[in-house]
């Protein structure tokens, strides 16, 4: 047990110095798709498009069949590139079942939006609706209705700007509403809003037009964001790239969860992202790329990883995005964020300053379980559960909630893992060891003793699962479709085994009477 602590330690390691490369984000269904689409000439991209194929569900669909509402704009966006990819073995049966798929599905925006739609729903699916339906004639496909005026609604606002800029939010779906390149302008890393699917559409219009000064450097842009899939194939690229804030933020955030942010294997690493988050923090908050918009979510818990360094970082930060007691995440969104509320929460806890009203809403977004399952950011109800009790014991040394307790106890799977889908996942069983490591705290020896059962549960379904290096596949986080941060989440699961082995041990010391 030792050996692997320390071999966990070390990867964990590893995977924080790595992290200056704009940082690594798994391949998205949607945005290759898109790519392809715009790239247009099938030559030189077969490999990509076989990746697409080989990615469709058995069902005819893409995406995961635990997360139905997550699968309409991957299927839209492989269907539409697929059609025009008739010649390459497997599109045309791929191109039937997406079809079949498509026409039996419900219509999730029907009567309404629901609150955890994808990024850019409103705009993305009408558009990809209506392009189906002029290529495909009559096929009784979802219409979307509920998205309808919402996306009519932003194309006014869009319409009285000539030029949006670098790194305004809307320019992530640039694909889904753009049609001249002089309404934006790449960034510079090359991007049009750190969205693939944005940059490919930008280029493909930039070239029509003749304006191309600035396509090398979006060709740049779309061969570095393929390589940071780690898919090894041109072409294929991930949902979002660069996250070079947000991931660096959230993998020491984890280390906290864990207890292991100041431990000493990682003070260097450590050391050297805190003070590129000092230097970059200003009064207007950090967003989860150097060249994109800041944010509430990132700047929160940039705020926290600053704090939980030793460092003072400016409050003021956040107020750009306080609307009375709560904060939006952008200025001007659908609805208000359950988890980033919850980071404001914790970054406000760890500040010292007073957090009534954030607290009050945090609280008052439960389910009659006692957890959090009403989040846009990420789709397992384990993400904001883990995140919230470590806000709401901040700075409270007998905080305790025994209805959440008792809820995350029998949440556990027969496997000992835990899972929204229909299988348990490594790193939502890390984010239920997160919150009962809080919850163990301020019980009674009876309830730590119920904690250690289910902690050594988890930590033989764990170590059964565990492989060195891995590269983590199941995407639980919401953008355009459901991705996977890479080493976001390898930190998670690192860090999830690190402290249940911990925990083993203590356990064990505890029994032979030893001190914890």
């Amino acid at each position: 047990m030792n050996a692997l602590s320390e071999q966990i330690l070390s990867e964990l390691r590893h995977l924080l110095i790595e992290m200056s490369d704009g940082g690594s984000v798994g391949p998205s269904v949607y945005d290759t798709a898109r790519a392809l689409q715009f790239h247009g000439n099938v030559t030189g991209r077969q490999d990509a498009y076989a990746w697409l194929i080989a990615q469709q569900q058995a069902d005819g669909g893409w995406g995961s069949a635990d997360f139905p509402l997550f699968r309409h704009a991957p299927t839209w966006a492989a269907l539409l590139t697929l059609q025009r990819a008739d010649p390459l073995p497997g599109a045309a049966d791929a191109v039937q079942a997406a079809t079949r798929f498509l026409e039996r599905q419900a219509d999730p925006y029907a009567h309404s939006v629901p609150e955890d739609a994808p990024i850019g729903a409103e705009l993305i699916l009408p558009q990809l609706c209506g392009e189906a339906a002029s290529l495909l004639g009559g096929v009784g496909f979802p219409r979307h209705p509920a998205l309808l005026p919402l996306r009519q609604a932003c194309l006014v606002k869009l319409g009285a700007v000539a030029t949006l800029p670098s790194g305004h939010p809307l320019l992530h779906s640039w694909e889904a509403w753009g049609t001249s390149p002089t309404t934006a302008c790449p960034d510079d890393d090359g991007s049009i809003g750190i969205s693939p699917a944005a940059t490919a559409a930008w280029r493909a219009h930039a070239v029509t037009h003749g304006s191309t000064p600035q396509v090398g450097r979006t060709d740049a842009y779309l061969q570095a964001a393929s390589r940071a899939t780690r898919s090894g194939i041109e072409g294929v690229v991930p949902n979002v790239w660069p996250i070079n804030v947000f991931e660096p933020c959230w993998s020491l955030y984890t280390l906290h969860l864990a207890g292991l942010f100041a431990h000493p294997a990682f003070a260097d690493a450590v050391r050297v992202i805190v003070a590129q988050l000092d230097a970059r923090m200003g009064v207007r908050g950090l967003g989860p790329a150097l060249h994109f918009a800041a944010d509430a979510d990132d700047t929160s818990v940039a705020l926290c990883v600053l704090r939980l360094a030793g460092r003072d970082p400016p409050v003021d930060a956040l107020r750009d995005f306080e609307i009375g007691e709560l904060f939006v995440t952008f200025p001007g969104e659908r609805n208000a964020s359950v988890s980033t509320n919850i980071h404001a929460l914790h970054a406000l806890r760890l500040l010292g300053k007073p957090a009534a009203g954030t607290s009050y809403y945090v609280e008052a977004n439960r389910n009659l379980h006692g957890l959090w399952d009403n989040e846009k950011w990420h789709v397992s109800w384990l993400y904001p559960t883990a995140h919230a009790v470590a806000a709401l014991a901040q700075g409270k040394p007998q905080w305790r909630d025994e209805r959440a307790l008792a809820a995350l106890l029998q949440a556990q799977r027969d496997d000992g893992g835990w899972g929204a889908g229909r299988a348990s996942s490594f790193e939502e069983t890390s984010y239920a060891l997160f919150a009962l490591h809080v919850m163990d705290a301020s019980e009674e020896p009876t309830g730590r003793r119920r904690i250690a059962q289910t902690v050594a549960r988890a930590l033989e379904w764990m170590l059964a699962r565990h492989v060195s290096h891995a590269l983590p596949q199941t995407s639980l986080w919401i953008g355009k479709e459901l991705y996977c941060p890479t080493r976001v989440v390898r930190v998670t699961e690192l860090a999830g085994l690190w402290l249940a082995l911990r925990w083993g041990r203590r356990v064990l010391a505890e029994g032979a009477g030893a001190a914890p």
